[in-house]
């Protein structure tokens, strides 16, 4: 799957991802720094990927659109140390690999891990 990092991923996040085999950039390698988030999603969908993000506006924009993708990994944890983060980015995408191939919202916080399929509300 493509992976692309957002902005306010770290580029230490996305080379260690990398190195554990993911196939991951950061947007900032396609899209001025300055998109908007409209241009970040339609950008990711085109090219069937899956978006890592920090922006909470990504959720909302899915669910005011019905749109079925693409999948956001929606990085909440409060926790920023790569070594972590990466621990965990890579253990989400390989449980949950069929939902995010599918559509999805992932949503990593301090509470644990959340999946809403696309387009948001449909009855699972």
């Amino acid at each position: 799957m493509k992976l692309f990092a957002d902005i306010n991923i770290s580029t230490h996040v996305v080379a260690e991802l990398a190195a554990r085999g993911h196939e991951i950039a950061r947007m900032d390698r396609f899209l001025d720094p300055r998109a908007e988030d409209a241009e970040i999603a339609s950008f990711v969908s085109r090219h069937h990927g899956v978006l890592i993000t920090r922006d909470q506006d990504f959720p909302a924009i899915l669910a005011m659109s019905g749109a079925t993708s693409p999948t956001i990994i929606n990085l909440r944890h409060s926790r920023t140390d790569v070594a972590f983060l990466v621990t965990l980015l890579d253990a989400v995408l390989r449980s949950h690999t069929e939902d995010i191939t599918t559509g999805a919202v992932v949503t990593i916080d301090d509470g644990g891990v959340r999946v809403h399929l696309l387009p948001i509300g449909r009855e699972n």
